[in-house]
């Protein structure tokens, strides 16, 4: 019988100090590639349909920004660590987890493409419905599929950050902190779902309680805390960490929603359309509620036939009763605040300008 090789061999890359955070990123997508290869391999002796679920997770993976490790690994460099095997799997630890929230973020959303392609769900359902198998089952068969890759991907980030080989202190510290991510970020998905049915009112104060703890957590707090424990900071920075991360984690989220409304789909990849078919609430929505154009905004938003030039009137609609103009001046808060919080003789300089830079790009990702 096969069995699952939990210790997962390390590429040469992971075992040195790369000499800037480039060299390790590089080597985070070769840990990545060592992991699912092994996985893949492994999985041969359970059915040809566990070892496919491996190889779609892989291919769920690719093509991202790797924004979360680069979080983890700048920070342990602006603090003198070392980029080593610990801070490679740490960073691939938050890559893993982004994709499991992805997979099952697509399941929750009923999502069958992404990045222009079929997503995991989506491949799977398509590969019943051609063998046969109607729609309905087709569905529950890729969503099963997704479910169980999201769940295999949690686990696995887990189980890399617990066999780091650091002291105990710093390794409990770092399963906090992964612990702290996933919780938040539940939370934060289910108040989401809860605003998308209409459970749960649709007001400015929900929707950015939803948007800090859906994004934020494991997004930008996460990693840059984790970087600053492997590094070896203290409770007062790792403190003002935090809150510089929830406060850039909300500003980055908010982009978001204007890229899915606003952005250049040919730079970004995002489509423009699909936020305003699917009805999503965002801050954009929850403040045009509040404007005497809503009754016009309210009967286009959410239709299932909406298209590129009902999406272009939708969207002018939105900037014209002023949610745009006030998403735009949040980011802006968000941002100042962040960075005013950075103003403390806690933060390293080099690590305050570091983080000055990376608060800075929230603003203008229209363009």
């Amino acid at each position: 019988m096969t069995r699952f090789d939990s210790r997962i061999d390390r590429p040469e890359a992971g075992r040195t100090a790369p000499a800037d955070v480039e060299g390790g990123l590089a080597a985070v997508d070769g840990r990545i590639a060592a992991f699912f290869a092994e996985r893949i391999g492994a999985s041969a002796g359970y059915g040809d349909d566990y070892q496919r679920l491996w190889t779609s997770a892989r291919a769920a993976s690719d093509g991202g920004k790797r924004m979360r490790p680069r979080f983890v690994l700048s920070t342990v460099a602006a603090l003198g660590g070392d980029i080593d095997a610990a801070a490679i799997d740490t960073a691939t630890a938050f890559e893993l987890l982004h994709t499991a929230f992805l997979l099952h973020d697509d399941v929750i959303d009923g999502d069958t493409v992404r990045r222009g392609r079929p997503n995991l769900s989506g491949e799977f359902a398509a590969d019943a419905t051609a063998h046969g198998v109607a729609r309905g089952p087709a569905r529950l068969w890729g969503e099963s599929a997704s479910i169980l890759a999201g769940d295999l991907l949690l686990h696995a980030a887990t189980a890399l950050v617990g066999r780091l080989d650091v002291r105990a202190p710093v390794r409990e510290r770092l399963l906090d902190v992964l612990d702290h991510s996933v919780v938040v970020t539940a939370a934060g998905e289910l108040a989401d779902v809860g605003l998308a049915v209409g459970l749960t009112p649709l007001s400015l104060p929900e929707v950015l309680g939803m948007t800090e703890r859906k994004t934020a957590a494991y997004s930008v707090a996460g990693p840059i805390l984790a970087g600053a424990v492997l590094a070896g900071a203290d409770d007062a920075l790792l403190s003002v960490l935090a809150e510089y991360g929830r406060l850039v984690g909300i500003a980055f989220q908010l982009g978001d929603d204007l890229l899915g409304v606003y952005g250049d789909q040919q730079r970004t990849g995002k489509s423009v359309v699909s936020d305003l078919r699917e009805g999503k609430k965002t801050t954009l929505i929850a403040f045009a509620r509040s404007t005497d154009e809503w009754p016009q905004i309210e009967a286009r938003l959410g239709r299932e036939d909406l298209g590129p030039s009902d999406a272009a009137e939708l969207a002018a609609a939105l900037e014209a009763c002023g949610a745009r103009r006030f998403v735009e001046r949040l980011v802006a808060d968000q941002v100042e605040q962040a960075v005013e919080a950075l103003d403390s003789p806690h933060v390293p300089s080099l690590l305050a300008a570091e983080l000055r830079a990376l608060a800075a790009t929230c603003i203008g990702r229209l363009g």
